[in-house]
């Protein structure tokens, strides 16, 4: 993965649909608090029913989501029950291709949500919209 700057990840999250209403310096904060990870073809990201506190954003590649299966691409997300309460992943995450991702961990999330409140309405109405529209 190319050394992605704060600028760069706040506008590969601008195109995600959770993260296309926010401002730019509200993304540059959550951008900062995000860990770049890259993973090999047919590699595990996470097994179902193993505990989960990462959000991913997929940068590049393919992953495919079972069961339901699904495959997802660059611009699109997955792990997001992490933030949002549930513990344990209903679902496996293994890559297709090549993947690189972004990570946002619950902790790191909440103290966003803590330093800008906005952010947790922006968020929940975001998410909110799009939840009937998910591939899972």
């Amino acid at each position: 993965m190319r050394n992605l700057n704060l600028i760069d990840k706040a506008f590969l999250l601008k195109k995600t649909s959770l993260f296309e209403t926010l401002d730019l310096d509200i993304l540059i904060s959550i951008a900062d608090k995000m860990e770049p990870l890259s993973f090999h073809p047919s590699e595990m990201i996470f097994h179902a029913q193993q505990e989960g506190h990462l959000m991913y954003f997929i940068l590049s590649g393919e992953v495919s989501i079972d069961p339901p299966v699904a495959h997802l691409r660059a611009g699109e997300f997955f792990g997001d029950e992490a933030l949002f309460g549930e513990k344990r992943r209903g679902y496996s995450a293994r890559c297709r291709t090549c993947v690189d991702l972004l990570a946002l961990s619950r902790s790191h999330i909440v103290s966003i949500m803590h330093e800008c409140p906005t952010v947790a309405l922006s968020l929940l109405e975001s998410y909110a919209a799009h939840l009937p529209y998910r591939k899972r």
